[in-house]
């Protein structure tokens, strides 16, 4: 196919210059409605490009297929059958792919180290999890994807499962063996979904993980708003192979989506397609050797320890790892990520990626460059240069392994959506979660809805509050109380 092309950004610009008048929505009429004080800020360009898709982009009945085309073009871009953009991010991509394997009351296998976003998708379609526990490094207090042995003992113990759900890379950057739990999962003739919304860019260089569909994924849904140069909710999800029919997933993620889609955010998904196709490869090339050189620069500094493969990658480990989320150990320094996070943000204007209780993540992409470069090895230079400041006497308590899995005592969504109370945190152990508890980012839950909590564990997320975790789902982001199933 011509990867010059780009449908929607063309579509959009034939929408300008043949001076199409809406007396459609959106109501701002190309931004001469919009407050002059509004536009100042987002700029005029934003309202200008602001159309309905149909009716706008394209015609009543989509016939110049302006989207399908563009999807075709991704598709093929990056070797799978099918494509469908979203605009509501992967967060509604991953639940369209979940509703188009199981329904209610069916088991799925899920790696318990997933996002929040699932967990929304088995309280809205009441599929019944059964959990695989990651790989956990005790020493680092760190979870890894699960490995296909997992997945292969979970199958054995419920052989009614309809497939199987894993999340890789992690925020971290740790990668599965995705070949391996594909084949176990095509052995039982179910499918295989792969949160890999952190995968965007992986597709474009050899140097990067595999990504999931060459890895014999049947669906991958990937944020390319985060690795790659999509608008924020620009999400794909992709598709291969017979498992799942191309009708179903639309019409699930029909189910959920929008029906006034943003055309920016598809322009933007088109647009950074072509500059992958045509300009991929040279821009990872300076990517890796840039997080190479960052990668060592760090190093250098007192008190800082950057992970890289010898930490988190072996045997009862991580499979992979993507160089280019940057994780950086700062326990040393007798400090946290969260105190470290939040200091670079007010001294340097930094934002930093994941934050822990001992470890800061610097994500990378092929927009950095040595400008941007400089900056951060500075802002972390200055942190060591100023631990006495930021050492402090506030320590997270992080369970065991043992201790953070939790028995599921109910149905994600019988405890959600049941009869609840709120309790004093003293005394919810023993209790039935009915909300999600979430460490943000990177938005793994500690606890579900249906989870009985332990007392390690409420003391994880009580001490991690203390500490600077922040739990925004929670019903008390301040977790002086906690939101439980009613009893009786």
């Amino acid at each position: 196919m011509d990867h010059s092309r780009a449908p929607v950004l063309e579509a959009l610009e034939n929408y300008h210059t043949t001076g199409q008048i809406p007396f459609t929505p959106p109501g701002h009429k190309q931004g001469r409605g919009a407050d002059a004080r509004v536009r100042s800020v987002l700029g005029d360009a934003v309202f200008r490009s602001d159309v309905l898709a149909v009716s706008g982009l394209d015609d009543r009945s989509s016939s110049a297929g302006v989207l399908a085309e563009a999807q075709e073009l991704m598709a093929d871009a990056v070797g799978a059958e099918h494509t469908f953009f979203s605009t509501c991010g992967s967060s509604l991509s991953v639940k369209a792919a979940m509703l188009a394997v199981a329904g209610p009351h069916e088991k799925l296998l899920v790696g318990r180290d997933v996002h929040k976003s699932v967990v929304s998708g088995l309280v809205l379609a009441g599929i019944r999890p059964v959990w695989i526990d990651p790989r956990w490094d005790a020493g680092r207090h760190l979870a890894h994807p699960p490995g296909a042995a997992a997945f292969r003992a979970a199958f054995d113990e419920h052989p009614d499962a309809r497939g199987a759900l894993v999340t890789t890379p992690t925020p971290y950057g740790t990668c599965a063996d995705l070949a391996a739990i594909a084949e176990v999962c095509h052995e039982r003739s179910v499918p295989l979904i792969v949160d890999e919304a952190w995968g965007a860019h992986l597709p474009f260089h050899p140097r990067l993980p595999a990504w999931a569909m060459d890895a014999g994924a049947d669906v991958c849904v990937t944020s390319v708003h985060k690795m790659g140069s999509g608008l924020e909710q620009g999400s794909v999800f992709h598709l291969q192979g017979s498992l799942i029919t191309p009708e179903v997933l639309a019409s699930r993620a029909d189910l959920l989506g929008t029906t006034s889609p943003s055309v920016l955010v598809y322009a933007a998904l088109d647009g950074w397609r072509r500059q992958m196709a045509e300009h991929g490869r040279e821009l990872y090339d300076a990517a890796l050797d840039r997080a190479e050189s960052v990668r060592k620069a760090i190093a250098a500094i007192d008190g800082m320890r950057v992970h890289g493969r010898e930490d988190f990658c072996g045997p009862s480990l991580a499979d992979d790892l993507d160089p280019l989320q940057i994780v950086v150990d700062v326990s040393a320094l007798g400090t946290t990520g969260y105190r470290v996070t939040d200091w670079v943000r007010e001294r340097h204007r930094v934002n930093l990626h994941t934050a822990d209780h001992r470890r800061i993540n610097a994500q990378l992409t092929h927009a950095d460059d040595r400008g941007t470069e400089e900056v951060l090895l500075a802002a972390l230079a200055d942190v060591a240069a100023h631990a006495d400041e930021l050492r402090t006497p506030v320590l997270v308590e992080v369970p065991d392994p043992a201790d953070l899995r939790l028995e599921q005592a109910l149905l994600p969504r019988d405890a959600y959506f049941g009869r609840t109370e709120d309790v004093p945190w003293q005394r919810a152990a023993g209790r039935i979660s009915a909300e999600m508890l979430t460490p943000y980012p990177p938005g793994i839950p500690a606890a579900l809805p249906g989870e009985r909590l332990s007392t390690e564990v409420v003391a994880y997320l009580r001490s991690g509050v203390d500490a600077g975790m922040v739990v925004p789902d929670a019903a008390d982001a301040a977790l002086g109380t906690i939101r439980v199933a009613g009893e009786g």
